[in-house]
């Protein structure tokens, strides 16, 4: 089941009511309720998958209690390597087997033998396992490290592993903050469920209005490259920077949404990256969930920064490569991630990387400075020509557009539309720039009101009920 459908429209209300007016009077039950609504809202896409997240879930369910109850270093290592190996192979498995077979073919096929694919499987990738299993898993490093007590109550740590809103394309939740939101009582709060209603129109908003409507155009452009002009390939590849973030925060505005209608608080995952001004600034703005997962239990774990100016260079890579991997099987997944890095190293050294931890424009200013906005304008460029290989079918895909954009020089640019379409994105992020929350003073009144019912005409307008979102493939 997808937020953007007829099918959740109906889903959201019936659980709503169900959760708050029929079973609100033991936590067990509202528990067991929102279990419940979580596997039928995972299974909608295929059943058949839900064995593979229930398994997840019983797996690191007893891995930390195993290793809570151990007092033993070697006996704890060892349940926690059993979490890490049926995480990871789960997920190699599903994502990344035919990927690694097929480019040992070609390695061979590139040196003169004639290998044929007889080990690709048609091997099905399940939605949102990407995000699930990183989720079960650093529930048992924490409770390895001791950042976390595990929990004995079976159903509540189901919830948290397969809560709907968040379940397939995150945020990457910590058990640390969602587990024990889900083992407490809750109650409906008025401000909590305005603030979610909220958040949910402008997600919807930014999906079904911007994204899906930039779709066509950036599949146009980049499918027929080769005939484009310049102009129309730098514009395909802004229109797809434009459309990826308002897919993929789209989602995240509206799980956080949801989840505020049922008494819970989800982590941020964006807060507005395309104002950054520099690549670190970028990465603590988009999808904050995975670039600080990666921090925490990858980066930190190698040594961070504290091993010298080369080991910080190792651990950069590393992380930014695989992060590029956890995307997809793809190699331009990892160019895309290792330019990412390559933008980084330069201001880690020169020690500037932690330069931006202020507000951007300050506090209650309508505009950046210039100085700003020249970092903005550079990070975006820098960003932009990167999400080609990100959207690239393959390498050879990916370099032949940026070589035709480079080449095939000419001002003619169609999709004008497009630019509309971001130019109001870009507007309306700024006004919302001191709260991704959307907790603005204006928003309370008459003017409020109306900025929300103008979205819901346009969403009612564009809306279609199938298009899916970008990040269910990861």
């Amino acid at each position: 089941m997808i937020f953007n459908s007829t099918e959740f429209l109906i889903f959201l209300p019936v659980v709503f009511i169900l959760y708050w007016f029929v079973f609100n009077r033991k936590l067990k039950v509202q528990n067991f309720l929102l279990l419940a609504a979580s596997y039928v809202f995972y299974g909608w896409w295929d059943w058949r998958f839900l064995s593979l997240i229930i398994l997840s879930t019983f797996v690191d369910y007893l891995v930390g209690l195993r290793i809570h109850n151990s007092d033993n270093k070697k006996i704890r290592k060892t349940w926690l390597w059993v979490s890490i190996i049926f995480n990871l192979g789960l997920l190699g498995f599903f994502k990344y087997f035919n990927f690694f077979i097929d480019s040992w073919l070609n390695l061979l096929s590139s040196v003169g033998y004639d290998a044929q694919s007889v080990w690709t499987l048609q091997i099905i990738l399940p939605v949102g396992i990407s995000f699930y299993t990183f989720q079960t898993m650093s529930y048992s490093l924490d409770v390895y490290f001791k950042k976390l007590e595990p929990t004995s109550d079976f159903v509540s740590f189901a919830s948290y592993v397969a809560f709907f809103p968040q379940l397939v394309a995150g945020p990457i939740e910590r058990a640390s903050n969602l587990l024990p939101q889900i083992l407490q009582t809750r109650s409906f709060k008025d401000t909590q469920g305005i603030e979610g209603i909220r958040l949910i129109i402008w997600g919807m908003f930014k999906k079904v209005v911007i994204a899906d409507s930039l779709a066509p155009m950036v599949n146009a452009i980049f499918a027929d490259y080769s005939n484009q002009s310049s102009g129309t390939l730098v514009l395909g590849a802004i229109l797809f920077a434009f459309q990826i973030y308002g897919d993929f925060s789209g989602y995240s505005d509206i799980a956080i949404g949801t989840a505020k209608l049922f008494g819970i608080e989800l982590m941020s995952n964006f807060k507005f990256p395309y104002f950054s001004r520099d690549i670190a600034e970028f990465w603590r703005r988009w999808h904050i969930s995975l670039s600080t997962w990666f921090r925490d239990y990858m980066y930190i774990p190698l040594g961070g920064s504290k091993g010298g100016k080369w080991k910080s260079l190792r651990n950069i890579f590393a992380i930014f490569i695989v992060s590029g991997f956890w995307h997809g099987a793809n190699w331009t997944f990892i160019v895309w991630g290792g330019i990412h890095s390559l933008m980084y190293v330069p201001i880690f050294l020169f020690g500037t990387h932690r330069k931006y931890l202020h507000e951007i424009a300050g506090q209650h200013k309508w505009f950046p400075s210039f100085k700003e906005l020249i970092a903005i304008l550079v990070t975006f460029t820098l960003v932009t020509l990167a999400w080609i290989f990100f959207r690239g079918e393959s390498l050879a895909h990916s370099f032949g557009y940026i070589q035709t954009m480079f080449t095939n020089f000419s001002t003619v640019i169609e999709y004008k539309r497009g630019i509309v379409y971001c130019a109001l994105l870009v507007f309306f992020d700024w006004m919302f720039k001191e709260d991704e929350r959307l907790r603005q003073s204006w928003l309370h009144g008459w003017l409020g009101k109306l900025f929300f019912g103008l979205l819901i005409i346009l969403i009612i307008d564009k809306f279609s009920g199938y298009n899916e979102f970008i990040y269910f493939q990861f």
